[in-house]
């Protein structure tokens, strides 16, 4: 099934964790509406600007979810955030196009070193019923703990 030309639900919530763990990670019907809102209104307008996209992580079932140590309230469980990465475009890249182009509510520059373009991953997120805040921030390891700041620093 696909959710949008260039995105398959299967891409949305495949988990090489729930694989290894045997957890199921089905969304519900309204999970599937909010990542097909969220490949409609981020994923494949990236998808049209630079080429294919790679899904780190999509929908997360709360079994899942506390397997991979992922916050309580990560909108991942909604089916309204993913992970993702270029192999041509550089996160940072990626993460400023869409803050200038594209309505959105969380966009995380996630664990990019500065040096290497590819490392880290973006994460961004977005709402249905219009209540998305345009909020980017970078996280960063620092002594060991995830730090977030406001802004996306390259």
């Amino acid at each position: 099934m696909y959710l949008t030309k260039n995105f398959a639900l299967k891409e949305m919530t495949k988990s090489s964790t729930a694989e290894r763990l045997g957890l199921t990670n089905t969304p519900t019907m309204e999970h599937v509406i909010n990542l097909v809102n969220l490949c409609n209104h981020i994923l494949q307008p990236l998808r049209e600007e630079f080429g294919p996209i790679r899904i780190n992580s999509g929908y997360r079932g709360p079994d899942l979810n506390k397997a991979v140590g992922g916050s309580g309230t990560s909108q991942h469980c909604n089916g309204e955030a993913a992970d993702f990465e270029s192999s041509k475009v550089s996160n940072p890249d990626i993460a400023h196009w869409i803050e200038a182009n594209l309505d959105f509510d969380q966009l995380i520059l996630e664990f990019y070193d500065g040096k290497d373009p590819h490392s880290g991953w973006v994460h961004c997120s977005y709402r249905k019923d219009g209540s998305n805040r345009n909020k980017a921030m970078t996280a960063l390891r620092v002594n060991g703990k995830t730090q977030y700041k406001d802004g996306l620093l390259s």
